[in-house]
């Protein structure tokens, strides 16, 4: 459940000899929800445990074992006599039966440092995927329960100890946090035999030093007594302070499923998909089980920590699939209109060869949230201030907001730049027409501009995942 990074094609992908400059269409983004989504519903439904209604799938009982890949999702299900959790692998038997025209379904992907969260829904005949609600989620990923367990020993060896250790022995840490990774992926809710951590002898030799004193005296000493210290050198944590350690981090992440569900687009959701590699916990499995109560089925896919890779790929062989999406910002061109008085504010006002102007005008071109059609073109017509300019220049601005007024609002930011040269042309247009177009729908917005009486044209890329 570490947290994975992947690079962003304007800067790292260029870097990285990925793409060219000229050529930037050769190298395209998937989105982590969109690829979950592609691959699960492709899934086939052979090896399928249903324990709240105890079916049999192709001949499988629910004691019997369903294949590998996700014993602890696994397992628990098998445990749980109520759960409306169903394991999928892909043999045999397609999910995509059950899918009809409007279903809608929620993908949850869990992984180390991030939940986000997307509602997709089915268009058919073709199966292309409409995004109804754009991804959205926050850094509740599993290494919060790493920050937890970090917490735990500060709180037992104290703060200076653990801050100087960390400097100190960097290689001892590591070793530390991957053994305590090992033992909270054996974390369930019916767990009832504790877990041991293995101590690096770094930690055990450096705290004798920095204290004074053992480690085994600093565990009797604290006021922490669901942690003891075994006769075989290891930290013995019983299963409940263990769960302790998740409960912040699956409780973020159930406060941000449960205000999704109460969203008026997220109604009638036939699936909640589980994927990424924290899906993997029992923990997690069970509270998001609670929170549903019974009102969508929850399928975790069993390679589900390959899910998205093999979903980028598919969506590598057809990015068409995914034909509408919603924008995660507000997007437009700061522009000089002219000013009017009452509706314009007085300190906008900019007088030029005695022409009243408004400055610092956001021209949407598209608003937060709105939903976008792969590919959907929007254009406007601009005539430059000065009949004579010899460079137009156009700034491309964005907001989180709906609504935008001026590009000098707070949380506005320039996120592109058009340069048109226009030096050295002539126009016998009575008025110079310059053209601004912005495609949409894809990872990367294109804008354009274009000077109508010269065709003289300028592009750029602006990332339509940023934020």
């Amino acid at each position: 459940w570490f947290q994975t990074l992947y690079p962003q094609k304007p800067d790292l992908g260029y870097a990285a000899g990925l793409v060219s400059r000229e050529n930037p269409e050769q190298l395209i983004i998937a989105l982590e929800p969109e690829a979950a989504s592609i691959y699960c519903r492709k899934l086939r439904l052979h090896q399928m445990v249903d324990l709240g209604t105890q079916t049999t799938q192709n001949g499988f009982s629910p004691n019997e074992n369903v294949g590998g890949g996700m014993s602890p999702a696994k397992d628990h299900v098998r445990r749980n006599r109520q759960s409306r959790t169903f394991l999928v692998e892909n043999v045999i038997g397609e999910l995509w039966s059950e899918l009809e025209e409007g279903d809608r379904y929620v993908v949850m992907d869990c992984g180390g440092g991030t939940v986000d969260l997307t509602v997709h829904q089915i268009r058919l005949p073709e199966g292309h995927l409409k995004e109804l609600y754009k991804a959205s989620g926050g850094p509740y990923g599993s290494i919060g329960v790493d920050y937890e367990f970090e917490k735990l020993l500060c709180k037992i060896f104290g703060q200076d100890f653990i801050d100087q250790f960390k400097l100190k022995r960097p290689a001892a840490w590591v070793d530390l946090m991957i053994a305590f990774e090992s033992r909270k992926r054996a974390a369930a809710p019916d767990r009832t035999n504790p877990l041991n951590i293995n101590l690096p002898f770094s930690f055990i030799d450096y705290y004798k030093k920095f204290r004074g004193h053992s480690v085994e005296h600093a565990l009797r000493k604290s006021n922490v007594d669901f942690v003891k210290w075994s006769s075989q050198g290891m930290l013995r944590m019983t299963p409940d302070a263990m769960n302790m350690l998740f409960k912040p981090t699956v409780d973020h992440i159930i406060q941000h499923l449960t205000e999704l569900f109460e969203k008026p687009e997220v109604s009638n959701i036939k699936f909640l998909f589980l994927v990424g590699g924290f899906a993997e916990s029992a923990l997690l499995q069970q509270a998001v089980q609670n929170m549903l109560q019974g009102r969508s089925r929850i399928i975790i896919p069993h390679d589900v920590g390959l899910t998205i890779l093999k979903g980028a790929v598919l969506f590598g062989l057809d990015p068409s699939v995914i034909k509408v999406r919603r924008s995660p910002l507000t997007y437009g061109v700061g522009v000089l209109n002219r000013f009017v008085e009452g509706k314009h504010p007085p300190e906008k006002l900019l007088l030029k060869d005695g022409t009243r102007w408004c400055t610092d005008v956001f021209d949407t071109f598209i608003a937060a949230d709105q939903s976008v059609a792969l590919g959907e073109m929007v254009k406007r017509s601009y005539t430059p201030a000065k009949p004579a300019q010899q460079v137009i220049v156009i700034h491309v601005y964005c907001s989180e907001k709906e609504s935008v007024g001026f590009i000098s609002e707070p949380g506005v930011r320039k996120c592109g730049t058009l340069r048109l040269d226009v030096s050295g042309t002539e126009s016998t247009a009575p008025r110079r027409e310059i053209q601004t177009l912005m495609q949409f729908g894809d990872t990367e917005i294109r804008a354009m501009a274009v000077d109508v009486s010269t065709g003289r044209t300028v592009k750029a890329g602006i990332d339509f995942l940023s934020h």
